[in-house]
């Protein structure tokens, strides 16, 4: 007598497991910021400095005589150094120095390429680009903005922070900019410029960062730091700074242009109840608007205070424990969350967190207390 199969039975069980897990992969994917199907955190072994940061330094009264020897000069050095490929995406670029480096790479026979928005597609810098032939997308004026400022480099560089290539943020405004050696991180910056070159902006973006966890490995100096890197909206990136923020132990400090998001500040809060010491400033500019946190944040009894540039503070930035830092173009709002193209990277190494908690004392010494 022979048995019946039961392979039939099996088969479909095996493809609904299957349909099952990939639906919770994806929920948790979407909503958690956890992926199952993830291959892992990826290594690039490099030489020599991993990372070298940057800050403005304005002064008052601000003097246009006096602008120059900016941050601007160490992107010039980077462009200048360029093989293959330079891909920028600068929300606003009217810098001369900058854009006659952009040139010089395309004459040379360097691929250029410019993503901004539509705010700001007028400039003068913009247009002398487009003249010579350099290919230039531009986001519409669509109800949120490409506010990205980084720039990605033969395949091996990135270049990112709150700084604009701008006058003002480069002699007025309080700004930070990073560049850090690293390919993994370098093609994760390119597919989102790729998205955004090719006109998928904001909600449209497709979440397809390929690496959004890595390690930069420096052997000679026994250095491996960890790096996360998240680009909104598509990435939910609140979803993976909160638990960042929440892991504090000791402190947070921050640093912050824009800060409207009621879920951040509840996580602030919650720190500071439980004993976590939590201060920042904040820009003066918008600090009493509908929205804004800084009254809450205030009255939970949060040392927070507005910042006494007569410009602009312009950071985007947390430091958590003098060991981690947030950082990049994503202000802490519901607009950067939701609606506009940003980026954030989240750099795990104590070093680098004393750089920033050292700009941070020089802006709380100028606030207004």
């Amino acid at each position: 007598m022979s048995k019946r199969s039961t392979r039939p039975e099996w088969t479909w069980r095996t493809i609904v497991l299957l349909v099952v897990f990939l639906l919770l992969a994806w929920l948790l994917r979407e909503f958690a910021g956890i992926d199952l199907l993830g291959g892992g955190e990826v290594t690039d072994t490099v030489t020599g400095d991993w990372i070298a940061v940057y800050f403005t330094t304005p002064r008052y009264p601000d003097d246009p005589a006096l602008h120059t020897g900016g941050v601007d000069l160490h992107l010039v050095e980077l462009i200048d150094r360029a093989q293959k490929r330079v891909d920028v995406a600068a929300y606003q670029l009217n810098l001369p120095t900058v854009t006659d480096a952009l040139l010089r790479a395309h004459w040379r026979g360097v691929q250029v390429r410019l993503v901004t928005d539509g705010e700001y597609e007028g400039e003068e810098m913009v247009a002398r680009l487009r003249r010579a032939g350099v290919p230039v997308t531009v986001r519409p004026k669509d109800g949120g903005i490409m506010h990205n400022k980084f720039v990605v480099v033969d395949d091996a560089w990135v270049w990112t922070g709150s700084w604009n290539l701008t006058e003002n943020c480069t002699y007025r405004n309080n700004n930070n900019a990073v560049l850090i050696s690293s390919p993994h991180l370098a093609e994760n910056y390119a597919t989102e410029f790729e998205e955004l070159f090719n006109g998928r902006f904001g909600p449209t973006s497709p979440k397809n960062t390929p690496y959004p966890t890595l390690v930069v490995e420096v052997p000679e100096k026994s250095l491996q730091v960890p790096i996360e890197v998240y680009f909104a909206p598509e990435d939910k990136v609140a979803s993976h700074l909160i638990p960042v923020l929440s892991s504090a132990r000791r402190s947070v400090r921050f640093m912050a242009f824009s800060f409207t998001s009621q879920d951040i500040a509840d996580t602030l809060i919650q720190l500071a109840r439980r004993g976590v010491s939590v201060e920042g400033v904040v820009e003066s500019r918008g600090a009493d608007a509908a929205y804004a946190q800084y009254a809450r944040l205030q009255e939970a009894g949060i040392p927070v205070w507005k910042d006494g540039n007569p410009y602009l503070l312009h950071h985007k930035v947390f430091i958590v424990d003098g060991e981690i830092v947030v950082l990049g173009s994503y202000n802490f709002t519901g607009n950067a969350e939701k609606n506009n193209d940003e980026n954030l990277l989240i750099i795990h190494h104590a070093e680098v967190a004393q750089a920033f908690l050292g700009e941070y004392g020089r802006v709380w010494q100028q606030a207004e207390r």
